[in-house]
């Protein structure tokens, strides 16, 4: 998980100790263990789903974040992130791509000030 989603993915996990700890221990053990690790796709893929994903969703802003970040750190690009939103727009409709888009543009602003 730390080489994907670093410090984010830590916080997330710390923000889940009080209330639900155990929900922090099966997004370890499942998502990061059991999903992320089958050999089909590699990490960077495994990203560009997930954030393509969120984007979808439309209601997972934080997540989306968090994974944007994670796709920027397994090698993704700002070009494939802009794509993937743009892709996103006929699939999910053009406001989750709109709000998508924004919440790429926060990460790229944050990384650029070395927030990560």
């Amino acid at each position: 998980m730390g080489a994907i989603d670093g410090s984010a993915g830590e916080k997330v996990i710390a923000s889940l100790a009080a209330i639900a700890p155990d929900l922090g221990r099966f997004i370890i053990e499942f998502a990061f263990g059991d999903i992320y690790t089958r050999q089909a796709l590699d990490l960077h893929t495994r990203e560009l789903v997930t954030v393509a994903a969120l984007a979808a969703m439309g209601n997972a802003r934080p997540q989306l974040k968090v994974h944007t970040h994670g796709f920027l750190n397994v090698g993704g690009s700002r070009e494939e992130l802009v794509e993937l939103v743009i892709h996103t727009a006929p699939y999910a409709g053009f406001p989750r791509a709109i709000n998508a888009a924004l919440a790429v543009q926060e990460v790229l602003a944050e990384r650029k000030g070395g927030v990560h």
